[in-house]
């Protein structure tokens, strides 16, 4: 339950109505009821330190929440943002999955060591595990963006700035719900990303670009540094002279004819004319070698093609590549945008130490890229995989941060995918029902009372894990209507509640309906998802070689969850095969299903210290402290000091903590 609502907008003065601040632009079926949410406010849940990693001056976040409560949090903080980019979800009816890879087992990493092979990438195992469904319907989309957009403008500073990245899909109407929350008047551009250079539909012209709506608080008072694009060759092909050392260069107008002020009358050279600059600036250009006599016996100015920024930025853009497979950036992420994108966003919308935020941060690159360029950052997701992405890219490049946790609920289920691929059998008896609409996720059977449909929160929505008064009012006034007349009772899982007591009193003064509404907390349900993987490991003090210190070796690890995933696949691949299939196989110690660990040598409980850190890339090398090397993993990790407790994350992403007893 949340600790209180933050209001969206300040408080009215006396007399003014609250729904006056909401001027919606856009119809459609539901448009009202997100009028609903909004006098409600933002949720504010409590907010869980979960690691610092640096010193981290700056107050850097990385979150895993919602962007609505994380936005709370800010606001109740009194933290404003200078600079927002989103690339949120497009509504595209996609499912997007994350490849894992199953690790080399060290001891066979050893062996092809020892024997000098290289690591063949063909030879890989891997499986992909969904992370989060792109599904959605498109009232329930528009309603969920415009709360998240309305929650966004909160903590936006007066001088601010927000690009909204999406496609074809769904972008012409989030463009009007734009235009209702920060104003017509302060839409500034709809950018062109051509990320693709080619598609073969054979049916219709090629989607290959994305749109990005670039809009900012004020008309008038907002940052924008002109930032360049390459020139194009056409615009390169006119530099087609040479000096004796190579450098390209262009004939330049010195005369100031035609230019408004005037210019500088005097004779150069035997040529009279008015001319750009004085005649002490005309002698240093000469001394420079920087003018040339044309064959008619004029002056011009030489412009050297290595000299010029490039062409100022324009609205299409054409020169950024998507991210590529063997990009140095790519980090296995569906959605993952290149470095350069934003760094051109960030560059033009914003000065060093300013803060960008980024929302639905998905690989982190906006994270990354603010730090690198002298800002500081905010990275929010709902997506463990993110969070976990973001945090060891942001380890790598030496940047300094929290890992906070929204104490939401939601951080029972790894993702909403996992969860809601398996939440239907984990609720006792339910089962399919064609005569139910999709708003119900089955029914169960009562012998007493007949067919009971039942109503589970889309986790994938994150608008609907909230039971309050807008929802249980559409169940009663739409949902119940439409189920036939033999329904006596049906059951109502939440992930959250506003309040029990509000609720059940709404439920009771509505009279439109006979049909008993029981209200279910689904994190009884969920409690099952969750359980942890097992490790069998010893630590051991060591003196060798240059190091003295502790050591603690990994014998053994099991994980149901991840050998469960590794079933699934091989039985249906083994089904869809059409010649011999070879399964993915684990070895009896399971050091394969092993991605990430962390020794912390500060505190035996409470927020992590990741004191040593060791990460397996899908090739079997060693990533030591945000380091790349050269090295396979040995099946151990070494500190200085003495470990308190051990993090093992497996290789889909679940991460368990155990302590540490010296042997």
């Amino acid at each position: 339950m949340p600790i209180k609502y933050v209001p969206f907008i300040p408080e009215p003065v006396e007399g003014q109505a609250v729904l006056g601040n909401f001027n919606r632009i856009l119809r459609y079926q539901g448009a009202d009821e997100v009028s609903m949410t909004l006098r409600r406010g933002m949720p504010l849940y409590e907010m869980e330190k979960q690691e610092t990693v640096g010193e981290n001056p700056d107050g850097n976040m990385v979150i895993r929440g919602e962007c609505v409560s994380a936005c709370a949090y800010l606001k109740e903080q009194g933290i404003q943002v200078d600079l927002v980019y989103i690339d949120p979800p497009f509504a595209s009816g996609a499912d997007y999955a994350k490849q894992v890879y199953v690790r080399r087992n060290p001891k066979v990493a050893q062996a092809i060591a020892q024997a000098e092979q290289e690591l063949d990438v063909e030879e890989l195992k891997s499986f992909e595990e969904k992370m989060y469904g792109d599904v959605w319907d498109k009232e329930k989309y528009l309603n969920w963006m415009y709360e998240n957009l309305m929650a966004i403008k909160s903590v936006m500073s007066e001088t601010a700035s927000i690009y909204v990245h999406l496609d074809y899909h769904i972008g012409h109407y989030v463009k009007i719900l734009l235009d209702e929350v920060f104003g017509e008047d302060n839409f500034r551009n709809e950018i062109i990303w051509k990320r693709a250079t080619a598609h073969s539909d054979a049916e219709f012209y090629g989607n290959n670009f994305d749109c990005i709506y670039f809009y900012t608080k004020s008309q008038t008072q907002y940052v924008f540094n002109t930032v360049y694009q390459p020139y194009d060759e056409a615009y390169i092909a006119r530099f087609n002279r040479t000096d004796p050392d190579g450098r390209r260069w262009d004939s330049g107008n010195l005369t100031a004819k035609g230019l408004s002020g005037g210019g500088y009358d005097y004779e150069y050279k035997g040529y009279r004319s008015l001319w750009r600059m004085p005649l002490e600036t005309m002698e240093r250009m000469d001394r420079e070698g920087r003018i040339h006599i044309t064959k008619t016996g004029g002056i011009r100015s030489k412009v050297y093609l290595d000299e010029l920024p490039g062409m100022p930025a324009q609205s299409m853009w054409l020169d950024i590549n998507p991210i590529n497979s063997q990009a140095n950036e790519k980090a296995d992420y569906a959605t993952q945008k290149p470095e350069a994108l934003i760094e051109r966003i960030i560059t033009a919308s914003s000065n060093k130490g300013m803060l960008v935020a980024d929302f639905f941060g998905g690989s982190g690159v906006t994270a990354a890229v603010a730090n690198k360029l002298g800002r500081r950052f905010i990275h929010c997701d709902i997506g463990l995989n993110s969070i976990q992405t973001t945090r060891d890219r942001l380890v790598a490049d030496g940047a300094q941060f929290d890992v906070l946790e929204i104490k939401d609920g939601v951080q029972l289920y790894r993702n909403p995918v996992q969860t809601m691929d398996k939440i239907k059998s984990l609720i006792p008896g339910l089962h399919s029902e064609d005569s139910l609409s999709s708003f119900w996720a089955g029914a169960v059977s009562d012998s007493r009372v007949g067919t009971i449909p039942v109503y589970v929160p889309d986790l994938k929505d994150s608008a609907s894990k909230l039971l309050d008064t807008v929802l249980i009012n559409r169940i009663i006034h739409q949902a119940i209507p439409e189920l036939g007349a033999s329904i006596r009772k049906v059951i109502v899982y939440y992930i959250d509640i506003t309040s029990s007591e509000e609720i059940q009193k709404f439920i009771a003064q509505d009279d439109s309906t006979t049909v008993e509404i029981e209200l279910r907390d689904l994190k009884s349900v969920l409690d099952d998802v969750v359980i942890g993987d097992y490790a069998e490991f010893r630590c051991e003090q060591t003196t060798e070689d240059l190091f003295t210190g502790y050591t603690v070796t990994i014998d053994r690890f099991l994980s149901d969850r991840v050998q469960g995933k590794i079933m699934d696949f091989n039985n249906k691949s083994r089904l869809n095969a059409k010649k011999a299939f070879k399964p993915i196989e684990i070895s009896e110690d399971g050091l394969e299903l092993i991605e990430l660990l962390s020794l912390d040598c500060t505190a035996a409980e409470g927020q992590w210290h990741s004191d040593s850190e060791i990460k397996i890339d899908k090739l079997g090398y060693v990533i030591r402290n945000g380091q790349k090397t050269k090295t396979f993993w040995d099946g151990t990790i070494q500190s200085d000091k003495k470990p308190l407790r051990l993090k093992i994350r497996n290789i889909c992403g679940d991460e368990t903590v155990w302590e540490v007893e010296q042997t």
